[in-house]
This record gives C-alpha cells, sequence and structure tokens, in this order.
C-alpha cells in the first residue's frame, strides 16, 4: 500500500508503495483511511525535536472505515466509519480506571518486542507513529484506538476531531472547565488554537481574545467566536489582555508550543487565574515563571490532547456538528492528495493555513 514514510529524523516525508500491513489481531481492527489532518505535532517529530523511532510511518489525525476486525472485537465492525486517536487507553490500567485515559501507558494495546509488528516493507519492521501511522491507505490499530461516528458526518472533516478539535475542546472543556461568564485568552490561532475559541465559545465565556501576529487568522478567529483580537506583532500581548479586561483574565491558553508564549499566558492571568499549555514544548525548554505569582494562586497546568475520554467526546462533537454548533467545514484549508504532503507541512509553517487534509481515494 501506499504510505508516506520518515526514513530519518530530522527528515522529509517520502512516498513509498511497498509498505504492507500485517494479519489482523483478535482485538485489531484494519482500516481503509479516508482523509488525515496534518497536525503540528507531526512536524516535531520530523524535524526531530521531539523523539521517534524510525522508519515510521507519520500521522495520526484520521478517519476512515472500517475494513475487518479481529476475533474478539465487539464495538465496530466492517463498513463502520470511525476516526483514530492516538490516546489509545488500555482501560484496566491505574489511570484509566481514574478516568485519565489520556496518561495510559499504552503497554498492553502494542504488539510487544519479539512479535510481528503491524506495519512492514520487504520483509522489515515499520515502526507505527503514535499508535495510529496514518499516513498510509490502510490501517492497523488496536479497537480502543478508534471512535465510532456516523455516516452523516464527511469523513474529511471527521478526521480533524481525531486531535485539532478534542485537543482544542478539551482543554477548555475537560482539562480547564473553563465556566460561563470567564475571560479566555487564546495565543495561537493555528488549528488547534481556533477550536480552544470555540471550545471557550461554547462553554459561555463572556471574553474570547485571540492572539497571534497573521491578521488571516485573527480574522479566523473572530469567526469561531473571539471577541477581541491582538496583532502581537506589533502590540505588547500581555498589556494589551490587561487593557481588555484591567486586570488579566481567568483563563490563557498557549497554542504554539514555545517557552516565551508560555510565560506570557501565565503573565496574562488574574490573581486565581490558570494558565494551560496545550502546545507542544521542544525537549530540553525550561520555562520561568515569577516565583511571587503563586502567592497570588494562579496557576500554570498542561494538558495532554485536551485530557479527553475520546470515546464519548468525539460522538458528542460530531453531533454538535450535525447541529449546526461546531465548526468543522471552515478548518478544512485545503484537500491534498499523499504526494503533497511535505508541501501541505511547508505551508503550515508559513502559517498561511487552518489545517490542510489529505484525502485518500
Amino acid at each position: 500500500m501506499k504510505a508516506a514514510l520518515l526514513e530519518s529524523a530530522p527528515g522529509e516525508l517520502v512516498i513509498v508503495d511497498d509498505v504492507e500491513h500485517d494479519a489482523v489481531g483478535p482485538r485489531e481492527v484494519l482500516i481503509k483511511t479516508a482523509a488525515a489532518g496534518v497536525c503540528h505535532s507531526d512536524l516535531h517529530y520530523m524535524q526531530g525535536k521531539y523523539r521517534t523511532r524510525t522508519p515510521t510511518v507519520v500521522g495520526h489525525e484520521a478517519s476512515g472505515v472500517v475494513l475487518e476486525v479481529g476475533s474478539d472485537v465487539t464495538y465496530v465492525k466492517p463498513g463502520d466509519h470511525v476516526v483514530t486517536c492516538l490516546s489509545v487507553f488500555c482501560g484496566v490500567c491505574e489511570y484509566c480506571l481514574s478516568g485519565q485515559l489520556v496518561l495510559c501507558s499504552k503497554r498492553a494495546t502494542r504488539r510487544g518486542r519479539g512479535k510481528p509488528q503491524r506495519l512492514k516493507r520487504g520483509g522489515e519492521d515499520i515502526n507505527q507513529f503514535l499508535d495510529v501511522s496514518a499516513f498510509a491507505e490502510r490501517m492497523l490499530v488496536h479497537e480502543n484506538a478508534v471512535a465510532k461516528v456516523g455516516t452523516d458526518l464527511p469523513l474529511d472533516r471527521a478526521a480533524l476531531l481525531g486531535c485539532a478539535v478534542t485537543t482544542g475542546l478539551g482543554a477548555v472543556i475537560r482539562t480547564a472547565k473553563v465556566e460561563a461568564g470567564s475571560t479566555v485568552a487564546v495565543i495561537g490561532c493555528g488549528g488547534v488554537g481556533l477550536n480552544v475559541i470555540q471550545g471557550a465559545a461554547l462553554s459561555g465565556a463572556a471574553k474570547i481574545i485571540a492572539v497571534d501576529r497573521l491578521t488571516d487568522k485573527l480574522e479566523m478567529a473572530k469567526g469561531f467566536g473571539a471577541t477581541h483580537v491582538i496583532d502581537a506583532s506589533d502590540a505588547d500581548a500581555v498589556q494589551a489582555v490587561k487593557d481588555i479586561t484591567g486586570d488579566g483574565v481567568d483563563y490563557a491558553f498557549e497554542a504554539i508550543g514555545l517557552k516565551p508564549t508560555t510565560e506570557q499566558a501565565f503573565a496574562m492571568l488574574r490573581p486565581g487565574g490558570t494558565a494551560v499549555v496545550v502546545g507542544m514544548i521542544p525537549l530540553g525548554t525550561s520555562i520561568e515563571l515569577p516565583g511571587v505569582d503563586f502567592m497570588y494562586e494562579k496557576k500554570l497546568v498542561g494538558s495532554l490532547m485536551g485530557s479527553n475520554q475520546f470515546r464519548t467526546d468525539m460522538p458528542r462533537y460530531a453531533e454538535l456538528y450535525t447541529q449546526g454548533r461546531l465548526k468543522l467545514d471552515e478548518l478544512v484549508s485545503a484537500r491534498l492528495p499523499l504526494e503533497q504532503v511535505n508541501e501541505a507541512f511547508a505551508e503550515m509553517e508559513r502559517g498561511s493555513v487552518a489545517r490542510s487534509v489529505i484525502v485518500f481515494d
């Protein structure tokens, strides 16, 4: 099958047509890939900012149609429409049983060392990327890596539930638990940041302040629910937020993954406020904060994939879309074939798109 292979990191993806998947195991699902979103998280690994074993087929935000299921699978059947998620869970560890599925070690959901791996090329094992490997015509995954959605949700938009939407909305709803009437600032208006903004709008935030350096993204942010925008290229973002709110925001979300913007998010808080790091800060980076601010009960917290419980979250988000209350159509900036995946990542780096989606025949 055709796939986008990362042979070494840092490096670009190479399109090959001889990747093979193994036979379906008892608790595995084989999916015909319909669409896969181009996510900045993948780029972090491709650039070597985060570590992954190579060779690997990159991609993790995807949707498709079930082709085959293992003998022990009862959740889905062939023909079902599904969304994949890297937050695959075992369901029996301490984290899963306490409701923190995103922290699952996943050991029980992977094929162990010495066993045939799910992907191969020329007889050699290929490492599965984030338990999904979505930039391929087919995906072979553990059954707990998929959520079932209705056939009324277009699959190119359904793919975005696999990461960008779930991460952004979840950071607001599950990690921060933003209350109605709160004030919110969002730094970074890419695919995830826009979903933080619409998550804040769905939660009833009174003021939602979008911060970015690109005017196109700030205009897009208004369409997703931002009540105020700040062009950080020609303004002190922290002071601008305080000018709008008086003493800072209740919640600030960093959706880029940088040291300076994380520190800015904390500085935007009013006493008792919470800053949530949604972006992936590169390995080895340390954050510096004024110690005295903790005396005012300001908090800095992390959010992994929006603290999701995706099996229940994604069908709910799909329902919000069908009701016209969740924006997915507006997130898709381009639909491209797999052969243009490197160009899609280049466009994303330039900041000119919300989300590009790789579509398969």
